[in-house]
């Protein structure tokens, strides 16, 4: 280790210096230089690199356990605790959370209310047959940004989102038209959501109605109804919300487009569909 970091920063110190404060000898040093690595330590050098390309590839979002599963899909032969080991000795980071929360459902309201028609059943087999929809909100310099998203529970996909500065009915309307367009799905579709009053209002339910859909609700105060889409916000914030800083709310419509569209339902690997991407999982349902 000493030696490596001789090499590293032998261009801004003279080596005879820094030598002297690791307390090796400078021969030592030359002779490391010069001698051929073995056969391990140059699989060993190949295996970081690619782990670096990976974490580097997913924006530095990926842990070891993905790391891994990414690795393997590439033909790489490798072991979990290995490249959790290597992540860790060339400090190959996950992204990290933080606790912040504002309140975006209104559930005092007078309109109708729906039963939970899915009691906590995640894990559909076909594509089109559950969804669900919420909304969050992410900071910037100009106020919040306020996103509403439509997941299909099947295959974890985003299908439809929307995005404003207000937590008005249009919002997630404007969601759920994206999905509907983008899907076209047939009869026995479940739409499930909060109790919000975006979600019970008259305008929001007649879209339903009218496109034949079931409407489920969660129970009062039970966030765990909706986990799929709550892991989905935790996963999104962690991954892409804090670790930036928006000037602008069109900075950020930016941002978050690219990393739904582009990395998470096309690239980002889910344990939960045995480390497929979404599209990939869909592809290979149909």
């Amino acid at each position: 280790m000493r030696y490596a970091f001789l090499e590293q920063h032998g261009h801004a110190w003279p080596v005879r210096t820094m030598c002297r404060i690791l307390q090796v000898r400078p021969s030592g040093y030359y002779r490391w230089r010069e001698r051929v690595p073995g056969r391990r330590q140059v699989e060993r050098l190949r295996l970081v690199e690619a782990i670096r390309t990976v974490h580097q590839r997913s924006g530095g979002r990926y842990g070891s356990p993905r790391v891994y599963h990414a690795l393997r899909k590439e033909g790489l032969r490798c072991s979990q605790n290995q490249v959790a080991r290597l992540m860790r000795e060339n400090q190959f980071r996950a992204s990290r959370s933080r606790r912040f929360r504002i309140r975006t459902t209104d559930s005092h309201h007078a309109f109708p209310l729906a039963e939970n028609r899915l009691p906590r059943q995640f894990h559909p087999t076909k594509l089109d047959t559950v969804w669900v929809a919420d909304l969050t909100y992410v900071a910037t310099e100009e106020g919040w940004l306020y996103v509403a998203t439509v997941m299909d529970l099947c295959s974890r996909r985003i299908i439809g989102w929307s995005m404003g500065d207000h937590l008005r009915g249009e919002l997630p309307l404007e969601a759920l038209a994206r999905a509907l367009s983008d899907r076209c799905p047939t009869e026995g579709l479940m739409h499930h959501s909060d109790r919000g009053v975006q979600y019970a209002c008259q305008e929001y339910q007649a879209v339903l109605e009218r496109q034949g859909i079931q409407c489920s609700m969660s129970r009062s105060g039970n966030c765990y109804d909706n986990a799929a889409m709550e892991s989905f916000f935790k996963t999104f914030k962690v991954e892409l919300v804090y670790q930036d800083r928006y000037q602008t709310r069109e900075e950020a419509r930016t941002s978050i487009y690219t990393y739904i569209e582009l990395f998470y339902n096309r690239q980002r690997l889910h344990s939960s569909l045995g480390y497929q991407s979404p599209v990939e999982y869909e592809a290979r349902l149909r």
